[in-house]
């Protein structure tokens, strides 16, 4: 609780301050004023921060998404766009869904409306963190989101701490984004590597046996390296061994030499890192390589779609986490409305990336909604307060001292194609895992916040 004491401490120190300098002209006149009258002159007090107050002052709030609409990961990145517009288009309308999700969602934010700007991140940190900037200096953008590159997030998040801009991921795999990159003013809603691996482990050794031989491809950048290190910690913890961590190029189109690596060794398992259009490229290749005739597949943090673009032969028999899948909804009101407000307007089943976009744009409204302000620090604190929500997966709530989501997801295997009831049931769930039981102890992955003033 360090953290929450000195945002707190910070806004006291900030308001004293310029109290103090004030009394002599303005204590006659405080004296009189009602409580609601001191807490407009209390607002009005505050310096410009950020885009504020420029962008709430009109009828519209402005969010800019930083989304990939090209590179490795754009079939997520359309799909998390997906998710942001049901979202806005629920909050502009007041859709019932809110209330089941937080009592303090309603119509508008504030009575606001929502405008979405979209920017393509090409999966590059660099592009990114331009639109960001553009969002933020040209349309006053209140709040910045979206990713899956966890480079991407990274970059985006240190930039909206420097321009006092809540920044939420949609998805970010690696450790290091709410451990020791983690920022004030950066949220991460997702599930992500050390929550995924410690749940896939004790499945994947139950399923085939503690005494496998894994082989590992990993992409070359902080989501991928911290993925394969959580992966080997605790599939080791349960006897697996590991013999070989090929590492390649994020965008890889060919993975012969790596292939040929692996077929090389004794491997029984082969541990796909990959994300994306990666993971399909080096799944696919491996079957022609005809790995996949002596080796089982786990994909630890698994890619929406991965099992339309592999196909039902591919995917079978694969274990894999996802953060969340449609079936939920026998279980989870929430995620039964949700997936049919996505069926409705977009056709077909959503996926976690349409969910971790949808979140990202309620958890800040209900937030705000808590604080009564847009003022950047108190969307902080309204955030950092420790309220649940109720998502498509579940109770979910952000913690204060990391800004890390505690949130469940499902670990499934691919189905055979003679047990699919439908063309959308691709998977059998073999556990919702509850992230409180998964995420890290506090300080584990070095997370140290500054302060949002």
């Amino acid at each position: 609780m360090k953290d929450k004491q000195t945002l707190g401490q910070a806004l006291h120190a900030q308001v004293k301050r310029r109290a103090v300098l004030k009394a002599g002209a303005a204590g006659a006149v405080g004296s009189m004023l009602v409580p609601g009258a001191a807490k407009m002159a209390m607002a009005q007090d505050k310096e410009p921060l950020g885009a504020w107050p420029a962008g709430s002052d009109g009828d519209t709030v402005y969010v800019g998404l930083t989304v990939d609409l090209t590179g490795p990961y754009s079939a997520q990145g359309a799909e998390q766009q997906r998710g942001y517009e049901l979202a806005v288009e629920h909050i502009n309308n007041g859709d019932p869904i809110l209330q089941k999700i937080s009592p303090n969602l309603k119509q508008g934010v504030l009575g606001k409306k929502l405008k979405l700007g979209v920017a393509d991140a090409e999966t590059k940190p660099n592009t990114s963190v331009q639109a960001a900037t553009r969002f933020i200096h040209d349309n006053k953008a209140m709040m910045i989101s979206g990713s899956t590159s966890s480079a991407v997030a990274i970059a985006l998040q240190k930039v909206c701490g420097r321009e006092h801009t809540p920044y939420f991921t949609a998805i970010s795999g690696s450790n290091e984004t709410t451990g020791v990159d983690c920022q004030r003013y950066g949220f991460r809603p997702c599930y992500f590597a050390y929550m995924a691996c410690k749940a896939v482990a004790p499945v994947v050794a139950k399923e085939w046996g503690k005494d496998c031989i894994a082989a590992y491809l990993t992409p070359d950048y902080t989501y991928g390296h911290t993925t394969t290190e959580s992966m080997i910690e605790f599939t080791e913890k349960e006897g697996w061994k590991t013999v070989t961590n090929q590492v390649h190029p994020l965008g890889a189109k060919d993975y012969s030499s790596y292939l040929l690596n692996i077929a090389n060794t004794d491997a029984n398992v082969l541990v796909c890192v990959a994300y994306g259009a990666d993971a399909v490229n080096a799944i696919k290749q491996a079957k022609q390589f005809g790995l996949l005739d002596k080796m089982k597949v786990v994909v630890p943090y698994s890619p929406a779609f991965l099992e339309v673009e592999l196909g039902s032969d591919l995917i079978e028999g694969v274990i894999l986490a996802q953060g969340f899948w449609w079936t939920m909804e026998d279980q989870y009101p929430v995620a039964q409305d949700f997936v049919a407000a996505y069926q409705k307007k977009f056709g077909g089943k959503p996926r976690d990336s349409a969910m971790y976009g949808y979140l990202a744009i309620v958890a800040w409204a209900a937030a705000i909604e808590r604080a009564g302000s847009f003022y950047p620090p108190d969307v902080i604190q309204g955030l950092e307060d420790g309220a649940e929500l109720q998502i498509p997966v579940g109770p979910f709530v952000i913690r204060p001292e990391d800004h890390q989501g505690i949130i469940n997801f499902p670990v499934m295997r691919g189905k055979t194609k003679s047990a699919m009831k439908n063309p959308d049931d691709w998977y059998d769930i073999i556990e919702i895992v509850q992230g409180k039981d998964v995420v890290p102890p506090l300080g584990l992955l070095g997370c140290k916040m500054g302060p949002a003033v």
